[in-house]
């Protein structure tokens, strides 16, 4: 299921770093973001679901789609918190979390976003001795997850894995860029 057009003052950014619990938590508190939704694109099954992906068949990622106002924050800033807040170096994993599904990945949907992406990911090398291997390609369809996911660190932050993985990164988040967050 894709989202509603996007409005004049408003831009749509796709990408994948790991979990998408861990994404959209990172993303969900900062200013000019409207919303971050839990999905998957990239893959070549209609309508997945997280069992499906999970079992590495259909070639999707689990990914966000956020909806912000670049009035507010820029594409360029959102780029940088992406390529901070996971390691773009690892092939199909971050962390214990292993499998095609956890790739790092951008999917742009016009030329404009494709270049801003390329230029981003060049621009954070310099940060790593390894080399990025983020995918950037175009978005097909995005698909959200199951409600259960929607949300799902605001919901369970006591859970082992909320707790242990998406809590020190949400930190590290608003450490480094606290004049991004929402009052």
């Amino acid at each position: 299921m894709a989202l509603g057009p996007q409005t004049a003052s408003a831009e749509r950014v796709t990408f994948g770093g790991g979990c998408f619990w861990c994404i959209e938590a990172v993303f969900e508190d900062l200013k000019g973001v409207s919303s971050v939704t839990s999905g998957y694109a990239g893959g070549h099954v209609e309508n997945p679901t997280y069992e499906q992906v999970c079992g590495k068949q259909t070639g999707h990622a689990e990914v966000v789609q956020i909806n912000f106002d670049p009035k507010v924050i820029s594409y360029d800033q959102l780029m940088k918190i992406f390529f901070t807040m996971h390691d773009p170096t690892t092939p199909n994993q971050q962390g214990a979390d292993k499998g095609p599904q956890y790739r790092s990945i951008i999917l742009y949907p016009d030329e404009k976003q494709k270049k801003e992406a390329e230029a981003a990911k060049l621009a954070a090398q310099k940060d790593y001795k390894d080399p990025i291997v983020t995918e950037i390609v175009p978005l097909r369809k995005f698909y959200s997850a199951e409600t259960y996911h929607q949300g799902y660190y605001k919901a369970n932050p006591r859970q082992g894995y909320c707790s242990v993985v998406i809590a020190p990164k949400i930190e590290k988040m608003r450490h480094k860029y606290a004049d991004l967050l929402k009052k």
